[in-house]
């Protein structure tokens, strides 16, 4: 798995706890799996279509530094199946684990469109091809 997005974890992201709201970092990997699908699928108009099953296993505090990682299970036609994890730098614990996140490429009506893409891709691959 490759974690390639940190947070810092700020106060405006704790619960009442003094931890790490669940739905901020729930937003986060929404987020990171989206930009993750668009540079996949080069295409910027995907939506979430599904979130698996999501097990909390640590926390973070402020000032942690959480790492988002995400990979590719599978290409369907119109879609992208993921799995994440989000650990904490600082502890090296697992916060969370998400088995199956799926992606969903749209076409110019906002419907589920073919990619084409079978594989993962990298940018340094893409450029050496042109």
């Amino acid at each position: 798995m490759r974690f390639n997005t940190r947070k810092w974890v700020k106060p405006e992201d704790l619960n009442p706890n003094g931890t790490l709201f669940g739905g901020q970092l729930l937003a986060w990997i929404d987020e990171e799996a989206a930009l993750y699908t668009i540079i996949q699928l080069e295409n910027p108009k995907i939506v979430t279509k599904y979130m698996s099953e999501i097990n909390f296993m640590a926390s973070a505090k402020k000032g942690d530094i959480v790492e988002i990682g995400m990979e590719v299970i599978k290409f369907g036609r119109t879609s992208i199946t993921m799995k994440c994890e989000a650990r904490n730098k600082m502890t090296r614990e697992t916060i969370l684990t998400v088995d199956n996140m799926i992606m969903v490429n749209l076409g110019k009506e906002g419907k589920p469109a073919p990619h084409g893409k079978t594989e993962v891709e990298y940018v340094k691959d893409r450029l050496n091809n042109d």
